[in-house]
């Protein structure tokens, strides 16, 4: 039985083949201690803006897509982590609706202390991957504001054929002055070169919890646009804008 299971995977999966589902895509969100009332609800409503922009919805939903499957949580401590939302096959415009009205309505019930363990968070989320739909590719996307004070560290959590992004919500650590592209502060360092992983991984930066649907929106149509991007250096896969 686990044979023919096998055969069948690979040719559901095989290169040039249809798959039932292009992205499997878990979105991680922080809400740790040190995200206020305020920012939990710009992250939740900016998520769910995000998903429904006009880019977006149209990478999602365009003539002849094929399904993307989303799922999302918040996490915080190593055993702290909600499920917001299980897996959604987003193949309409009634699925995106319900999807993002259970995010941007989800209230924060459990209160979190100030530990921030993302390697516990890629646990959680390759676990509902693991329960997930089968995919052609698989994704953790990893919103923080700081870096792993507990837990496992990121960079031992083995994650197989998985690619994790991060989106940094850097507050004052981006720099005033210099070339902007290479420039980057130390949450951006650190989740570039002890989080994100796999095939064209990048880090997307926010300035602030005002600028989280931005850049929560450039990050989904990134993902979604399917464009490859070379590692060409030290601020390859990084998106890196000045304070204005």
């Amino acid at each position: 039985m686990r044979v023919w299971l096998a055969l069948i995977l690979c040719v559901v999966l095989a290169p040039g083949a249809r798959a039932d589902c292009r992205l499997a895509l878990v979105l991680a969100l922080d809400v740790s201690a040190s995200v206020d009332v305020n920012e939990y609800r710009l992250q939740m409503s900016g998520t769910a803006a995000a998903l429904t922009s006009p880019r977006v919805r149209s990478a999602l939903l365009g003539p002849g897509s094929v399904p993307v499957s989303i799922a999302v949580f918040v996490w915080s401590g190593p055993d702290d982590q909600a499920l917001v939302s299980d897996w959604v096959a987003v193949d309409s415009e009634a699925a995106l609706q319900r999807l993002a009205a259970e995010v941007d309505g989800h209230a924060r019930k459990i209160v979190f202390d100030g530990r921030t363990a993302i390697g516990s968070a890629l646990i959680y989320a390759e676990a509902l991957l693991a329960r997930g739909p089968v995919c052609a590719r698989r994704v953790i996307d990893v919103a923080a504001d700081g870096e792993t004070n507990a837990g496992a560290e990121p960079e031992a959590v083995p994650l197989a054929d998985i690619t994790v992004n991060a989106l940094a919500v850097t507050g004052n650590q981006l720099m005033d002055h210099g070339d902007a592209a290479t420039e980057e502060g130390p949450l951006t360092r650190y989740l570039r070169q002890s989080v994100i992983r796999g095939p064209d991984a990048f880090v997307e930066l926010a300035e602030d919890y005002r600028d989280f649907e931005a850049a929560m929106t450039r990050k989904l149509e990134r993902e979604l646009d399917g464009r490859v991007f070379s590692d060409a250096g030290p601020a390859a896969g990084l998106r890196m804008r000045k304070r204005r």
